[in-house]
């Protein structure tokens, strides 16, 4: 059996009763190291909990050495987790694929993820659009095929969860290039560098999927101890100290209901100024009043 495990967002004691029990009859145990981390516990913190070795797993294991993992998983248990819940991210679909096309039966266990926490920054669920994810931008590759989801959603009014890049055992292209196994620090992209890079193709498209008054809720450590929200436009959060990760962005549709207004006025200084930003992005973005069709119009 090959278990797909949810860690959810933040301490070893965030997985469920059922995942941990799940755990502890495996043989081997991976850890997806490439798309998220455990913010408040470290690998071997996580060895102690189960009792057992955890491997970690990084994206050259997922992209080339998944057959590693499923090795002997018709006749044994493997269990696989991932921080967040197991579907976050497409790569997890992907082994689930390989592990019935090879007839192992999989076992899912969900728990809580970005996707479903971001409600307690008070915006509801039911808004949102588009889940979008920001890369970080180089000096030959700045791809922005993520500005016309955002602008599908802002066309219906729609909320958009965007989701910040981060780099854990990268290659540089030099090293890449030149088949050494030397690996870049980690990085994780901020809320200000995030903005500045939504303002960046706002000002090359030119078309106003959204400005750089538009309200948007910048989300750090969510989950954690230090989960903190602040709410403010594109602009004014480009400037802003998100501090440790990891973070998140939701900028605003024009369907931000009075209660979900109310509850990010808890998180601005200037209620007032935030209030009527929302209150006038929410006019430019209203779609034009609708014309019945004339008989030329038909023709």
């Amino acid at each position: 059996m090959l278990y797909l495990i949810g860690l959810g967002l933040s301490y070893k004691s965030d997985i469920t009763v059922r995942g941990l029990e799940a755990i502890k009859h495996c043989s081997r145990v991976y850890l997806e190291h490439y798309t998220s981390i455990l913010m408040a516990a470290s690998q071997e913190e996580l060895e102690e909990y189960y009792g057992k070795p955890v491997l970690l797993a990084d994206r050259e294991l997922m992209e080339s050495g998944s057959a590693d993992i499923l090795k002997d998983a018709d006749k044994e248990d493997v269990a696989f987790l991932v921080v967040g819940d197991p579907f976050g991210a497409t790569t997890h679909t992907d082994l689930v694929l390989r592990a019935k096309r090879a007839g192992i039966p999989v076992e899912i266990v969900h728990n809580a993820s970005v996707m479903n926490a971001v409600g307690s920054c008070g915006l509801q669920l039911y808004n949102f659009g588009q889940t979008v994810s920001m890369v970080f931008f180089t000096d030959s590759w700045r791809p922005d095929s993520w500005y016309d989801k955002i602008w599908e959603n802002r066309k219906i009014g729609l909320h958009t969860l965007v989701l910040l890049d981060i780099k854990v055992k990268e290659q540089s292209i030099e090293n890449m290039a030149r088949g050494r196994l030397i690996y870049e620090p980690p990085r994780y992209m901020s809320i200000a560098q995030c903005c500045e890079q939504l303002l960046e193709i706002e000002s090359d498209r030119g078309t106003k999927a959204y400005t750089p008054q538009t309200p948007a809720v910048a989300i750090s450590r969510l989950g954690s101890a230090t989960q903190t929200f602040k709410v403010g436009t594109i602009e004014e959060l480009a400037e802003y100290d998100s501090g440790e990760p990891l973070h998140s962005l939701i900028i605003l549709g024009r369907q931000c209901h009075e209660l979900e207004l109310e509850y990010l006025l808890e998180f601005t200084d200037n209620k007032e100024k935030f209030k009527q930003d929302v209150i006038s992005d929410q006019e430019y973005f209203k779609p034009a009043a609708w014309v019945p069709p004339t008989e030329d119009d038909s023709d």
